[in-house]
């Protein structure tokens, strides 16, 4: 039997998953980060873009979408607060490249009330959720990505 680690992941309206895995692959501020159990202790940022979960038993991830949030790693848990967690299945393709585009044009005309943080942060999201997409289709195919 294999080991595995706890794993909450929450969001600010619901639990998303909670339940065992093998190994958690999330994307963290500075690339992505690998968690398999007895992982030492740390807290970090993570980005927008796909969290995925080995569950035992299972032979696909998980694939839940994070929009940015906190990793906490302890003895036997981890945790994942998320500012938006959907899972990938759920994910909108059109609506997320329409997103993208909409912030590339803000950033690229820079109007009157330009908000540079806010685009550039609606421009992350609408990618990480493009990357979630593509994880899942890679994973329809067969592959591993």
């Amino acid at each position: 039997m294999a080991m595995t680690i706890h794993v909450d992941v929450v969001s600010a309206e619901t639990s998303i998953y909670s339940g065992e895995a093998e190994m958690v692959i999330a994307p963290g501020a500075g690339g992505e980060l690998g968690i398999m159990p007895r992982h030492t202790p740390l807290i970090t940022q993570i980005k927008p873009g796909p969290l995925r979960l080995k569950v035992p038993g299972q032979t696909e991830e998980e694939l839940v979408f994070v929009s940015g949030g906190i990793l906490e790693v302890q003895p036997g848990v981890v945790t994942v607060l998320a500012d938006t967690a959907i899972r990938a299945h759920d994910l909108d393709e059109a609506k997320a490249l329409e997103a993208k585009r909409l912030a590339e044009e803000a950033l690229t005309n820079r109007g009157e009330n330009f908000n540079f943080a806010a685009a550039s942060s609606e421009l992350a999201e609408a990618m990480g959720q493009l990357a979630a997409i593509t994880k899942m289709r890679q994973q329809m195919k067969g592959g591993r990505g």
